[in-house]
């Protein structure tokens, strides 16, 4: 089936992924291929939604046209990355990107494990997507080198999407669907807050018998935390994580994911705020990893054993594994000290030791008090640059522990405004550096009297 549309789809993306595309287009038409817009962008395109990232169908070619194409068009600033296991290829430009593909079938050979991928038609590739809303296709046309490439004038919809986006239903495409890829219960939550949207009836039905089943127990770890990453990971454009976490809860997801595992009440607060810091970030954020900072605040009310077993199944492992499990006990010290500290330079030791992920969950987390305490340390001293450096110091003669005892005595000091120039540093750094050096003071011991015997 398809549907008559009106406006140029291209169009309507950020110009350069815009132009990257029509120079695809035009590309494949001259090898003889045909190029398809699919799933999301379709998808968010009917919905009127800001279209972010961009997914291609290449009709044609062999094994080595993805590679191809991408060669031809790649620019200093795309990257190219291969995903020889499911024939794809991703190019980024910036923070979007344009994932290449031919089209393919898939077939599972156990429920729960990755597919095998081959060759397929249209048909095929549109029958293996995950919901109806996925799975609506747009041909690209490339009208010449005087003309810009622009969409077809319809949208091939061959399972009822277009239908199923007005009544704002998200539908799988066959009664397996959960039992072959369960992750797809874990995409629906994620996006039913997004688009506003409901499972329905038939797939809540479809989802109970695999739960029932047991098929979520057959996923890898690996897979799983993909999906975390990704639900917290979009919160940055407007996701909705704790929503997303309450349909899991409720739709008994987490239990089938670990036993026992459960949205506790008192974590969604804090992470209502994550993704308010997260969508509007109120200080210049470091590179971070939105996941853990999740993680910390959904896990903190559970008990550290459930922690370490959530931790274990999602295969959260080394450092990032430990941050999270242990979050709630380093949260209770942190926020004493933060309690305890007078005047910004001691705000500045307590806050200087956490990383990104971990000030981002505690200040989601605190009290509005030492909220504000990490709010102003992060947005205006956390960066601010000290009238020495290290070099200054070496040059004038300090040698040893002293010179980090001076910088961090000299950032505390210039931070609560005790110390405001080169030359005041420098004061301070000599006078550490003197003390540093003068003469211990012993005390004498007296000698010990032994009393003696009585006769």
């Amino acid at each position: 089936m398809s549907r008559r549309i009106s406006r140029d789809i291209v169009g309507t993306f950020p110009d350069e992924v815009a132009e990257l595309v029509r120079r695809l287009t035009a590309v494949a038409n001259r090898m003889g291929l045909t190029l398809y817009l699919v799933g999301g962008p379709v998808r968010d395109w009917l919905l009127g939604r800001e279209i972010v990232d961009i997914d291609l169908l290449i009709a044609g070619g062999s094994e080595k046209t993805p590679e191809l194409l991408a060669r031809k068009v790649s620019g200093p600033r795309t990257r190219i990355r291969e995903h020889r296991r499911f024939g794809t290829l991703t190019l980024s430009l910036g923070e979007h990107t344009i994932d290449l593909a031919r089209m393919r079938r898939e077939e599972y050979v156990t429920n729960g494990a990755l597919p095998q991928i081959s060759a397929g038609s249209l048909e095929d590739d549109l029958l293996r997507r995950d919901f109806s809303v996925n799975a609506l296709v747009v041909p690209l046309l490339d009208m010449g080198e005087d003309s810009s490439n622009k969409a077809s004038d319809s949208v091939i919809d061959i399972v009822g999407g277009v239908t199923d986006l007005k009544e704002r239903s998200l539908r799988v495409l066959h009664p397996l669907s959960f039992h072959n890829d369960p992750t797809r219960a874990l995409r629906a939550a994620r996006l039913c807050p997004r688009l506003g949207f409901k499972l329905s009836r038939g797939s809540r039905s479809y989802l109970r018998d695999a739960l029932r089943d047991g098929a979520f127990g057959a996923v890898s770890g690996d897979r799983l935390r993909r999906e975390f990453e990704k639900i917290f990971s979009e919160a940055r454009r407007g996701g909705n994580p704790t929503a997303t976490l309450e349909l899991l809860h409720s739709w008994n997801i987490l239990g089938a994911l670990e036993p026992g595992l459960i949205l506790d009440a008192r974590a969604k607060p804090s992470l209502r705020k994550l993704s308010k810091l997260l969508a509007d970030p109120p200080w210049r954020l470091r590179e971070n990893r939105a996941w853990i900072a999740g993680l910390c605040l959904w896990l903190a009310p559970l008990n550290p054993a459930m922690r370490r077993r959530v931790v274990r199944r999602l295969s959260v492992r080394g450092d990032a594994g430990e941050r999270i499990v242990n979050f709630a006990k380093h949260r209770k010290s942190w926020s004493k000290a933060l309690a305890g500290t007078r005047g910004r330079g001691a705000v500045d030791v307590v806050l200087a030791e956490l990383d990104e992920d971990q000030l981002l969950a505690l200040c989601a987390s605190s009290e509005p008090l030492l909220r504000r305490r990490i709010l102003r340390w992060a947005a205006e001293d956390r960066d601010r640059r000290l009238p020495v450096s290290g070099r200054d110091l070496v040059a004038a003669e300090l040698e040893g522990p002293v010179i980090g005892v001076a910088l961090s005595r000299i950032r505390a000091a210039y931070l609560d405004g005790e110390v405001a120039n080169r030359e005041e540093a420098m004061a301070l750094a000599r006078e550490i550096q003197r003390r540093s050096s003068a003469p211990m003071r012993t005390r004498r011991k007296k000698k010990k009297v032994t009393p003696a015997s009585p006769k």
